[in-house]
């Protein structure tokens, strides 16, 4: 892939470009023809050139083929999914993750001053991540060990209230984020 792959990965050095769009007002064979040629799970919706949605293979499965309906009459509007989420070129690819979590998405448009010039998906995401995993485990082999004994904490889940935290910490075997472990401790001192 020739990446240059770094703890700090952007958006930009990853995400597909150009993108394809489909107009909103297609039918969904031309749409789903679009996704053939191009081998890809969805393309972004457009209206007067700007990006409203995006339509995907599940989109249609579930909301023209599951209803017996049929896709030269169901234009691209009535079954896409909307809001289209947009991220900046310049995030890091681990925010743009956080982001497809929260919103249980797979694809985010990359927008550059109000202008569609990308789209970011799982996959890409998830091709580069052995590749950090690389990094992560030879920094740990060079740097010393204290540290990392300074680094106690994670990004995830909390185990106890399930929000994201960038500061979850182990306590007696759970992940908990900083208001959890607090009231853990007001728990246990009463």
């Amino acid at each position: 892939m020739g990446i240059d792959i770094t703890p700090k990965m952007i958006v930009k050095e990853i995400m597909s470009s150009p993108v394809l769009t489909v107009d909103h007002n297609q039918n969904v064979v031309d749409a789903a023809d679009l996704m053939d040629r191009g081998d890809i799970g969805g393309v972004i919706v457009v209206e007067d050139g700007r990006p409203i949605g995006v339509l995907t293979e599940r989109d249609i499965v579930i909301r023209v083929v599951a209803k017996a309906l049929n896709p030269l009459k169901v234009r691209v509007k009535q079954v896409m999914s909307t809001p289209l989420r947009t991220v900046e070129p310049d995030l890091p690819i681990t925010d743009a993750a956080r982001i497809m979590s929260h919103f249980k998405i797979r694809r985010l448009g990359v927008v550059y001053k109000g202008e569609l010039v990308g789209i970011v998906t799982d996959r890409d995401i998830l091709s580069v991540t052995p590749d950090l995993f690389e990094i992560l485990q030879e920094r740990t082999r060079i740097e010393p060990e204290e540290e990392f004994m300074e680094e106690e904490t994670s990004a995830g889940h909390c185990d106890r209230c399930g929000a994201w935290s960038d500061n979850l910490k182990e306590v007696d075997g759970e992940f908990l984020c900083e208001e959890c472990r607090l009231e853990k401790e007001e728990e246990e001192f009463l």
